[in-house]
């Protein structure tokens, strides 16, 4: 019986070597590997046939529902009870499968020497002996030739592996960790095994052995394909460098770091070739049409009582990137928002800023409101691209409103003089498969700010007017942008979106507030129609593709904003619905988008004389 045990222990050693990964076969030079496999491992045998039938009797006799009867020692029934095999099984082949499950299941729990030693096929019934044996144990696991770095941060702790039980799917996940961090080292053909084993009784004990095999270096990297992308600025972009240990984490990385990127489309995941003890990675990119120039004018009655008709307004953006193949990107947009409005945006983005990872940023946005006040709001922005945990950004900000105009100076303006300075985070992850038209994946926009603002005081007002006003307090920003891509059946696409913004300060003015309303915030609405303290719109959009890059759509939005100035508190639930559609012409991607809206706040419904029409071209070279 001892001499039984001990041969089914090596087996099922033997066995769990060989549970990691092709390339993380565990070697154990003190066993033999040449060991047969012992019954608890060997495939039930079949069902015996009956007599010569006509010929869709074994059909029959497979097809036929079986119940399954063990027979174990009464010892072993409460461990067997708690792995719950059904009592009937449809055929004889699933009663195979479940018995083979079993035996699967209690040598993952340390019951190496479990097996299935006979099955019995009756007619209805299928009478299976099985044998559980008892727990196996690690008596302990040492290091053997691994630094304790490595070792450690591969996930070993000694108390893991000490008078614990021998969980064969345990001891794979540490050999395949371990391998992981040698091939991050330079070491991509690196074996880790099990020597000096030790068998007592049910107790195990050994070393883990690394054999780490050539040391391997990058060379070089390879673009293959229709791209002016220039290969410095994507060896400092993806940091791997020459003479660099090779890192199969990097490669990997190198996959997800290009897809972030809108002007390049990777045709395929890198390739790498070793010789010498070098490491070359071949990237396969074609330049994609990113950049981008917009021309929309939009249609709306006019917001004048006193007048009739409509007003137009529009919105022109350039965008260039990919300067000169260095990944240096040039934005400009101008938005008129409605007769007494317009809006300046200016972008300007460094990546690999002195050769490092990192992305310097500055943008320009100018805010005019025609006789009431005007807003200047420079940044300045620091990023950290990563592979896994996305974009991680620092910003300084400065925003300054100042009042054009004032009309009666004997009371307190709802606009006041003011400059808010802040520092903040930024964090953005996307998983998009497409980042002009996903049809899955997820996007994750955050951010926060904490700042001063302080009130200058208007020549133009009187003094004790700001008797009650803190001239310097302290304000938080924060907004949340996410949006998840759900495929429907063959060209459909769900979008679910959620989108909030807001402010805390102890007094707020109108030109504090936030700006919401209209095609890329909350459709059905004018342009920056509602001032806002803090909101949040939630979005659903079907989409139906009937090209690569062509779509009609259907929307809803729906939104909680609230207004918090002194003497002028409100909030609201304004909602917006409408369709569109955008397709590919000749001279770029043409959309048009009906909407209507109705709100509270300020006395809209839903109607035909309130809806908006929205119309525009954008052309991608």
């Amino acid at each position: 019986m001892v001499i039984r045990l001990l041969l089914r222990c090596v087996g099922i050693l033997v066995v769990s070597g060989l549970l990691s990964s092709p390339h993380a076969r565990a070697q154990m030079p003190s066993l033999n590997p040449a060991a047969p496999n012992q019954p608890g491992l060997a495939t039930p045998p079949l069902p015996p046939r009956d007599a010569p039938p006509p010929a869709p009797a074994p059909r029959q006799l497979l097809g036929r529902p079986r119940v399954l009867q063990l027979e174990t020692e009464a010892a072993d029934r409460p461990i067997v009870r708690r792995y719950k095999l059904p009592a009937t099984v449809p055929d004889s082949l699933s009663a195979l499968r479940e018995v083979r499950d079993l035996v699967v299941a209690l040598q993952g729990d340390a019951y190496l020497t479990a097996s299935a030693d006979e099955l019995r096929w009756g007619r209805d019934t299928v009478r299976v002996r099985l044998y559980v044996g008892e727990q196996f144990r690690w008596a302990y696991l040492r290091n053997g030739n691994l630094g304790d770095g490595l070792l450690t941060r591969a996930g070993y702790r000694e108390k893991l592996f000490r008078q614990t039980p021998f969980l064969p799917g345990d001891w794979a996940r540490l050999q395949e960790r371990i391998l992981t961090e040698a091939e991050n080292q330079g070491f991509p053909f690196a074996t880790v095994g099990l020597d000096s084993v030790q068998l007592s009784g049910r107790a195990i004990a050994g070393r883990v052995v690394l054999k780490r095999g050539p040391a391997v270096v990058f060379d070089s990297l390879q673009i293959v394909g229709n791209t002016k992308t220039k290969k410095r600025f994507i060896t400092k972009y993806l940091q791997i460098f020459p003479g660099q240990p090779f890192s199969q984490q990097r490669v990997v990385g190198a996959a997800q770091l290009l897809r972030q990127l809108p002007y390049l489309k990777l045709r395929a995941e890198p390739e790498i070739r070793f010789a010498g003890g070098k490491a070359r990675v071949y990237l396969l990119l074609d330049d994609r049409p990113s950049n981008q120039f917009d021309a929309i004018v939009g249609i709306l009655p006019n917001s004048n009582a006193d007048q009739s008709g409509v007003q137009f307004t529009g919105d022109v953006t350039i965008n260039l990137r990919n300067i000169k193949g260095g990944g240096k990107q040039l934005g400009l947009q101008w938005r008129k928002t409605d007769a007494l409005s317009q809006l300046l945006d200016a972008q300007y983005v460094h990546p690999n800023f002195f050769g490092s990872p990192l992305e310097l940023s500055g943008t320009f946005n100018l805010y005019q409101q025609t006789n009431d006040f005007t807003t200047i709001q420079p940044r300045l922005q620091v990023t950290y691209p990563t592979v896994r945990a996305g974009r991680i950004s620092f910003f300084a900000e400065q925003r300054g409103s100042f009042l054009d105009e004032l009309k009666d100076t004997t009371v307190l303006p709802a606009n006041l003089d003011s400059q808010y300075n802040s520092y903040g985070l930024a964090y953005a992850w996307a998983s998009l498969d497409d980042l002009f038209f996903p049809h899955r994946g997820a996007l994750v926009n955050l951010q926060s700010a904490v700042g001063t603002k302080t009130i200058s005081q208007n020549a133009q007002l009187r003094a004790e007017l700001y008797k009650d006003i803190p001239m310097r307090s302290t304000q938080y920003t924060f907004a949340l942008r996410a949006e998840r891509y759900f495929p429907v059946k063959r060209a459909g696409v769900l979008l679910l979106r959620l989108r909030g913004e807001g402010l805390l300060s102890p007094r707020l003015f109108t030109n504090d507030l936030l700006r919401l309303g209209g095609l890329n915030s909350l459709r059905g609405f004018n342009e920056n129609q509602f001032y806002t303290s803090s909101f949040a719109v939630a979005t659903a959009e079907f989409r139906q593709f009937i090209g690569a890059d062509s779509y009609v759509f259907l929307f809803a939005d729906q939104a909680y904003l609230r207004h918090d100035v002194t003497d002028d508190r409100f909030s609201d639930q304004p909602t917006g619905v409408g369709a569109g559609l955008s397709f590919r012409t000749p001279a770029g991607l043409f959309q048009f988008v009906y909407s209507a809206g109705q709100a509270t706040s300020i006395g809209q419904q839903f109607g035909l004389s309130n809806s908006k029409i929205h119309f525009g071209l954008t052309s991608r070279f």
